[in-house]
């Protein structure tokens, strides 16, 4: 089967979905960032990145704090976001007793295809909300380039060490300007 089928017949457990990022861009401004273009051009099997999964179906419980502040736009939220700072074989990363709670998360995937704009990886974490979208790590998970939140660090060298000269312009000009 194909990625773009494979891609398409993905789903997940109770109303969770991939996070656009670049419509969460679009919405937010500067204050979600997401990679360039360039960046996500020249990703290959092997590389990195960040994704997000959530669901509407969820909601802060009775327990948890009215609102929060999203550590990514410093803005306040009703619903946290689940963050790993590092894929799991990177890292050693100590067990989590997160109760679940219908969060959405952001996780490290490896990838290990790529067609055009679509990719297939492996999840590199190990997932709390896993109970409610039933993904976990070692599975693998389909998904455009528009879902991808972050390119690890690890990579952005051989990423610009990839691009034309032109890419490397455009790049190094939307740098500055992320600065001002």
């Amino acid at each position: 089967m194909n990625l773009k089928t494979r891609f398409q017949r993905q789903h997940f457990a109770n109303g969770y979905e991939l996070v656009d990022g670049v419509s969460m861009h679009q919405t937010h401004g500067d204050r979600f960032q997401i990679p360039h273009p360039a960046l996500k051009a020249h990703l290959q099997p092997g590389e990195f990145v960040e994704l997000r999964l959530d669901s509407p179906r969820f909601s802060v419980h009775e327990d948890a704090p009215v609102q929060c502040t999203c550590p990514d736009c410093n803005e306040q939220t009703s619903k946290p976001i689940l963050r790993h700072e590092q894929p799991a074989s990177l890292a050693s990363i100590p067990p989590q007793a997160v109760p679940s709670r219908g969060w959405g998360e952001d996780f490290w995937v490896r990838i290990t295809e790529r067609d055009g704009d679509l990719f297939q990886a492996v999840v590199d974490n190990p997932l709390v909300e896993a109970r409610l979208h039933e993904l976990r790590e070692g599975d693998e998970v389909c998904f455009h380039e528009n879902h991808i939140l972050a390119v690890h660090p690890l990579h952005r060298r051989n990423l610009v060490s990839r691009m034309t000269p032109a890419e490397v312009k455009d790049l190094a000009e939307w740098l500055a300007s992320q600065r001002g």
